[in-house]
């Protein structure tokens, strides 16, 4: 927890005390489903919560504004997004059920009440966002595919309306049919080795009604 602390001073006690669940929370629940894999549980706050937080680096979510989180897993980035910034929503989707039971227990056993979470495919969503969010969970261009139609009109943030999108490692091929794509290295904002070679990756989308 101290780690969150260092880097986002500004959390309220009723923040600290959600963050500080999360742990015995994904404990508990990833000895009977496992979303978190083993050996990442013991460094749940630095691997899986501070780096679902970098988006927050990046841009700062307003209130009112809704964020889709595709192929959620455990909750990553959308949970702690959803603690950081209660006045905003999220809807968080994941093509398997199991990990879509543990987001809805972790987000009810919170409190978290602008926290949405289906089992559905992405493909599937409903809906226009300003922000869609991820980890890694396939290459670019089929993530783009399928974010088709989702984004919202109207940008109100200081990025434009698009994919913030959690990857490290050598972007250059995946990234080359994106030329409007920013890159955000992550030790810009962080200091631990881990992030050395992650980034946020912003790519604005152009609303399709």
């Amino acid at each position: 927890m101290n780690i969150l602390k260092k880097y986002f001073p500004e959390l309220t006690q009723h923040q600290i005390s959600q963050f500080e669940q999360l742990e015995t929370l994904y404990k508990e629940w990833n000895a009977q489903i496992n979303v978190v894999s083993r050996k990442d549980i013991d460094e749940l706050y630095l691997r899986h919560v501070l780096h679902s937080l970098a988006i927050s680096k990046v841009q700062p979510l307003l209130d009112g504004s809704s964020i889709l989180d595709i192929g959620t897993g455990g909750g990553f980035p959308g949970i702690p997004l959803a603690i950081l910034f209660p006045k905003t929503n999220f809807y968080l989707v994941d093509s398997i059920g199991k990990k879509i039971k543990v987001v809805n227990e972790i987000s009810s056993a919170l409190g978290l009440q602008n926290v949405k979470a289906e089992h559905l495919r992405a493909e599937k969503v409903k809906g226009q966002f300003d922000f869609i969010v991820s980890r890694a969970v396939t290459n670019m261009n089929d993530f783009v595919k399928w974010t088709k139609g989702k984004i919202k009109k109207k940008s109100n943030h200081k990025l434009k309306n698009g994919i913030l999108y959690l990857k490290g490692g050598d972007l250059t091929e995946e990234l080359k049919n994106f030329p409007k794509a920013t890159l955000y290295d992550l030790p810009n904002y962080f200091d631990e080795d881990f992030f050395e070679t992650k980034r946020v990756v912003h790519i604005p989308l152009k609303y399709k009604p």
